[in-house]
């Protein structure tokens, strides 16, 4: 138990039970120094601790110490979005901060384990994890397993739990939940044909990482972080949009009109925690109204909102925001030095108060309009009911609210994106290679995806105790058959050459079976790979697994997978944790149709000498994840717009002739667009 990794893995198991209780299947047991464990608490069932970790007392770990921390009520939800919330996760990871190594962290959370609210504890302490150079070995568990209770509904735990009750004493078997596809409704409404993708776990495990690396209001400012949160949730509006048209559904409708009912309701049927309490729901057609939570101190106006709009596409069009000083702070993306102007509209948009060029005047829509929606059944607590999913980082995207709510985002900022000029021939062009061909091939298929149903197994255990019995969460999910890239490219310069390959995958017809223009497609393009390589002179065949992908996360580590890691500190594992911040490998592809649906995949070839950003020696590089994530202690390694060629709109003409389609990008010799279908199998996928 000497390494990192072991000293902080049992942190995170069964946030919501005694930190004295045994943990590792019984093995593990935190020693308190000078507290006598309950017995009750210090055994489970037919195991006793083999290995005891001294917890020394702690003169420093007193509740004065943590500030706000202790004002979120242990069983209750935790919410990034609410100012409250945040101020109290600022100072307890500030005060977790200030320890130094991992045993000290250790020591330090054991001793406050239990005194703060269960999901802030867990949030803190990964926060801190994520920072700490010294602790880049220490690899996080995955959340399924940690808070099992926001990925399966509660009547299939309590069936686990009573099928354990009922059970042989002496029986070692594990129980299974199997967690199938009807999730939190019927089909009865189109809405719920999209369970599986909302409701995915990859996908809320990235939403929780992702804001966990760029959180606003926590002192930390990492390389172009407001660009990133337009970038990131942008893609995930992208895909939602593609999978709609897979199913035959309209792409999604952004919340503009705050004084009218939102026509779809949502019935998480889940739990915070396992106190029992529920996650608040939201009733269909159900009105938003101004947010009065005394017991939160948290309070906005619907008006509010419509001003903070009205002001942001005030700054778009008028190419300048105003500071607290009243001086022009000009937003544009073409500049040599500072900020982008994305990054500063995101920054007043999401809204970060530290880094908004004007907090008070231009507010926080995003933060807020998931505040007015998580209580939106329950504005004023006349009902003392909980938030609804969509204001916790890890559930948010379960409620299809939040893609109306993120489509109104989005909108603000591709309002912004087509104030800037298009890029002109010379930007996109790159004299001296062509691509000749370029597709994808899966065994000896050439350009057929197949994906379908699939599961994974997760210790549910972990997260919630049952009586020390094994329970197993298995859920279907999404997933793909793997495939390759391939591309014939032609170097016709006398020198070898290094460039950036950039692949984007999008729907060839919109929702009335049409071919889509330019501008339709633009913003549905969703960005599969990008990576450099050196071109000799002449013909090249370059090679790409789909497992490489530049946007993707390393498959979900369980408990089991860090007890058997052994002492950890090879460049896999040091890289890990920030890479963990990525969309999930198992749904890199959309859905497609059982009979074919028909894609386009766009290539793209750009001057590395260009794109290329200075960063320091030694920084470590992360394969996966790094296009949604960036690295960590270092820039973002691409000096182009993220999006980039399709972030703005298409310049008039290219090579003299007008730009239609995407397919006239394709003009270039460094650009090709080429045909695909993706296939739906189902079950039949294994």
């Amino acid at each position: 138990m000497a390494n990192d990794q072991q000293r902080l893995l049992y942190l995170f198991e069964l946030p919501q039970e005694d930190i004295q209780k045994p943990r590792g299947g019984g093995s593990v047991l935190f020693k308190f120094e000078n507290d006598e464990t309950p017995p009750s608490v210090a055994t489970r069932v037919g195991v006793s601790p083999s290995v005891n970790l001294p917890v020394p007392e702690r003169n420093d770990a007193t509740l004065q110490a943590l500030g706000t921390a202790p004002s979120i009520p242990k069983g209750s939800a935790f919410s990034f979005f609410l100012a409250s919330h945040r101020r109290a996760a600022k100072d307890l990871c500030d005060f977790f901060m200030k320890t130094s190594g991992a045993e000290d962290l250790r020591q330090v959370t054991a001793r406050v384990h239990g005194k703060v609210n269960e999901t802030l504890f867990i949030y803190a302490i990964s926060f801190v994890i994520l920072r700490r150079k010294e602790l880049r070995s220490v690899r996080l568990p995955t959340m399924v397993e940690v808070f099992p209770s926001r990925f399966v509904p509660q009547e299939a735990l309590a069936k686990a739990q009573l099928e354990i009750n009922r059970m042989d004493p002496n029986q070692t078997e594990p129980v299974i939940i199997d967690h199938g596809l009807e999730f939190s409704g019927t089909y009865l409404k189109p809405e719920h044909r999209l369970s599986y993708w909302r409701e995915d776990y990859g996908i809320n495990v990235h939403h929780w990482h992702w804001h966990l690396i760029y959180p606003p209001a926590m002192g930390f400012d990492r390389d172009r972080k407001g660009e990133l949160f337009y970038y990131m949730h942008q893609q995930i509006i992208a895909r939602y949009d593609i999978e709609r048209l897979c199913l035959g559904l309209p792409r999604v409708e952004k919340l503009d009109n705050w004084r009218i009912p939102i026509e779809d309701g949502y019935f998480p049927k889940l739990t915070i925690s396992n106190s029992g309490r529920q996650w608040g729901s939201r009733q269909d057609n159900t009105l938003p109204k101004d947010l009065r939570r005394r017991d939160l101190g948290e309070f906005v106006d619907i008006t509010d909102m419509e001003i903070w709009r009205s002001r942001l596409l005030d700054a778009i069009h008028q190419g300048f925001m105003i500071d607290r000083n009243g001086d022009k702070v000009r937003i544009r993306d073409d500049v040599t030095s500072g900020k982008r102007g994305i990054e500063i509209l995101s920054e007043a948009l999401e809204a970060d108060a530290e880094l908004s060029v004007n907090f008070p005047y231009y507010g926080d829509l995003h933060n807020r309009g998931h505040d007015i929606l998580a209580f939106s059944h329950d504005p004023d607590n006349a009902h003392k009911e909980e938030m609804g999913v969509v204001g916790d980082l890890g559930t948010s995207l379960r409620d299809p609210v939040f893609f109306r709510l993120h489509k109104l985002v989005d909108d603000l900022f591709q309002e912004y994106k087509e104030t800037q000029q298009p890029y002109t021939e010379s930007e996109l062009f790159l004299p001296g290679v062509r691509i000749e061909q370029a597709g994808v091939v899966r065994g000896n298929e050439a350009d057929v995806l197949l994906t379908g149903w699939n599961k994974r197994e997760f210790e549910a255990s972990r997260g919630l105790d049952f009586n020390g019995k094994s329970v197993i969460l298995r859920p279907t999910h999404l997933d793909h058959k793997p495939f390759e890239y391939h591309m014939q490219i032609n170097n016709d310069l006398r020198e070898a050459k290094e460039v950036t390959v950039r692949i984007f995958l999008a729907p060839k017809l919109n929702g009335q079976e049409k071919e889509m223009d330019f501008i339709e497609q633009r913003i549905l393009w969703s960005e599969m790979d990008k990576f450099t390589v050196n071109l000799k002179p002449g013909k090249n065949h370059v090679a790409r697994s789909s497992k490489e992908s530049s946007i993707t996360n390393l498959e979900e580590l369980t408990f089991k997978d860090l007890e058997n890691s052994g002492p950890g500190s090879t460049s896999e594992q040091v890289a890990f944790n920030f890479c963990g911040c990525g969309w999930p490998q198992h749904m890199l592809l959309p859905r497609g149709r059982p009979e074919g649906m028909a894609f386009q995949l766009f290539f793209m070839l750009t001057d590395y000498a260009k794109d290329k950003v200075s960063n320091p020696g030694g920084v470590r590089r992360c394969a996966n994840g790094v296009s949604f994530c960036g690295m960590q202690d270092a820039k973002y390694p691409d000096a182009r717009p993220m999006g980039f060629p399709f972030d703005r709109p298409p310049a008039p003409l290219l090579q003299g002739l007008p730009v239609s389609t995407t397919a006239d990008y394709a003009r270039l010799g460094n650009a090709f667009i080429h045909d695909i279908t993706i296939r739906f199998l189902g079950e039949k996928l294994n």
